[in-house]
């Protein structure tokens, strides 16, 4: 199953149509760190992440870890072994802190955007996350908590996300 980002604010996985919010500039098909760009491709999920202290391990086929405080996604270009992966928090490099105090990362999925063998700014952390708002994104693609509790009981290993 391909999951379809069509537009910058409509997901489609089967019949299932969610609202969601993109990133503020948009879809590009030349991402770069901190452009603020969804980036346009093919791409497979990570695993889930979640806040267990806030929420119930939820049902889906996708791998699972709970998120402790000492998580980090690193986005710094100046660590090219560490880039673009789940690190330990390091105050000398920089990231993006999974263990939040708003809800957004209660439950977040990486999509292996630039995963592989990363490319130096490239863009990172490109995540499915919480949004109560929809307001636009760094890049990342976010539903509200009832949503994406029903995407991940559709979701499994080997879907993949099309975003154009």
């Amino acid at each position: 199953m391909i999951i379809n980002l069509k537009n910058k604010d409509t997901l489609q996985v089967d019949e299932f149509h969610f609202r969601c919010s993109i990133g503020k500039k948009g879809l590009s098909q030349e991402k770069l760190e901190g452009d603020l760009k969804t980036p346009k491709g093919i791409y497979q999920f990570n695993t889930l992440y979640f806040r267990s202290d806030r929420l119930e391990k939820p049902k889906t086929k996708l791998n699972v870890i709970k998120i402790k405080e000492n998580m980090g996604w690193c986005n710094d270009i100046r660590y090219p072994k560490k880039y673009n992966k789940l690190i330990k928090i390091d105050k000398k490099v920089s990231h993006e802190k999974m263990f939040r105090f708003d809800k957004k990362y209660d439950f977040v999925i990486p999509i292996k955007y630039n995963y592989k063998n990363p490319m130096i700014n490239k863009g990172s952390a490109i995540f499915f996350h919480l949004s109560n708002s929809y307001k636009p994104t760094a890049g990342c693609i976010a539903l509200n908590l009832n949503d994406f509790l029903i995407f991940l009981k559709l979701l499994d290993k080997v879907n993949k996300i099309k975003i154009y």
